[in-house]
């Protein structure tokens, strides 16, 4: 047994016994309209997150069946990331005026539309797949988190039960991931690699009507014009210093997060730990998935002792410290592999912790607005990166600046939070 598998092994383990030893802890005890509420919410996001994972693994292999070059498909992949970073602005806006209930239908059949192209083995048509896909991805990470947290502060919940829904959200992507992944391989060995995206627009056809079902709308300043919206939005940036670095940090980070996806295979494809055959990247990416768990149960953890804004620097500390291990010993992979297992942990930490910061500084009317505009200059530094032809080593050097970076600026903002209480949530959501 390598160790790929021992390590797949060992953190399967670790997640079992952390599950098992904090599960009585993290459980709401006797409030029932709140676990209604988790459930409610868990079951609309899961269905989306599923529907995103199942056509990660193959698109990049479809793209190369249908005689795609490389340059074409890594043009299709910069098309998805400029795609979300234009239409980020005003799908924000979108969400705030007329809904976020509304915005995530509008994310499923954005995606459907999108899963539809993959059928027609014609660049144009796949360009307008991947502009469908992006400004999906845009829907995805923003007003679904904007609708958990105007209902949960609509609803009297408390701080730690807000981390809480978003700590569980964070456990179950993960397991949502590996399961995804399995699935989309088996209906891929049987139908052909365009399967699993016919499997995802079940998953989103059903995703609709649970949305119809479970969710009530809500809106952020729904008398707001789209010129006023992104007028209040940038002068919030710009004058609370706390909901800025919030941006700035989640900027840093998730660019980072993106490139890592994109660059960790050519650091431990050219030689394997025990001999030359190819890498099981499966049981690494399921081992990635395991390590983002075990993360999201030491944010629970973290939370009962310590305040969020303090224990993310040091998270955000041991980001950047991974990502120089692959600069500083490349030819460790053992080292290397280890150092990718600690980043994913942070990942894992820093998902629940930033939507709980938002949650809490990010003004209710103009959150989805805001929250579309921190993903701009993440998706410019990405789509930066992947049209350099940066060498692997100084691709992870500049992940590693720009973790210290977010680093010292979550210092920052500890700075400006500490001593004080966290202010009243943002409650004018209707």
């Amino acid at each position: 047994m390598n160790v790929f598998w021992l390590s797949f092994c060992f953190l399967s383990v670790v997640c079992i016994l952390l599950y098992y030893s904090s599960g009585k802890g993290v459980q709401s005890q006797d409030d029932r309209e709140f676990f209604l509420f988790q459930q409610t919410y868990l079951c609309v996001y899961l269905l989306a997150v599923g529907a995103d994972w199942l056509q990660g693994p193959y698109v990049y292999v479809l793209y190369e069946s249908y005689g795609m070059t490389s340059y074409q498909i890594n043009l299709l992949f910069g098309v998805g990331f400029g795609s979300s970073m234009l239409s980020g602005t005003f799908i924000g806006i979108f969400a705030d005026q007329y809904g976020r209930r509304l915005n995530c239908v509008v994310f499923a059949f954005l995606y459907i539309g999108s899963c539809i192209t993959k059928h027609f083995p014609h660049f144009s048509i796949l360009l307008v797949g991947r502009v469908l896909g992006g400004m999906a991805t845009s829907i995805l990470f923003s007003a679904f988190e904007s609708w958990a947290v105007c209902e949960h502060n609509k609803r009297g919940f408390t701080e730690l039960q807000l981390g809480l829904i978003f700590s569980k959200a964070t456990f179950f992507n993960s397991v949502i991931s590996i399961a995804a992944g399995y699935v989309a391989q088996v209906v891929a060995d049987i139908y052909g690699y365009v399967a699993p995206f016919d499997v995802s627009i079940i998953f989103l056809v059903v995703l609709i009507v649970c949305i119809l079902k479970l969710w009530n709308e809500n809106y952020g300043d729904s008398n707001s014009n789209s010129t006023v919206s992104f007028a209040t939005a940038g002068k919030v940036i710009l004058n609370d210093k706390k909901v800025f670095l919030l941006g700035i940090i989640q900027s840093l980070f998730e660019s980072a997060m993106y490139v890592f996806v994109l660059k960790w295979t050519p650091l431990l494809t050219p030689k394997t730990l025990i001999d030359n055959s190819a890498i099981p990247h499966g049981i690494i990416f399921s081992s990635f998935m395991l390590s983002v768990m075990i993360g999201s149960f030491l944010f629970t953890y973290l939370t009962n002792k310590f305040r969020i804004e303090n224990f993310m620097r040091f998270v955000l500390f041991i980001a950047s410290f991974s990502m120089l291990t692959p600069v500083l010993i490349p030819q460790i992979k053992v080292c290397v592999l280890l150092s990718f297992f600690g980043f994913e942990i942070c990942v894992g930490i820093f998902w629940p912790s930033f939507a709980t910061m938002r949650g809490h500084f990010v003004p209710e009317k103009v959150r989805s607005t805001i929250m579309n505009i921190f993903r701009i200059p993440l998706n410019l530094i990405v789509l930066l990166v992947l049209l350099q032809d940066f060498s692997t080593e100084t691709t992870f050097f500049l992940c590693t600046f720009s973790l210290l970076s977010a680093c010292i600026a979550q210092h920052v903002l500890y700075k400006l939070t500490n001593h004080h209480h966290h202010p009243e949530p943002h409650n004018e959501c209707v």
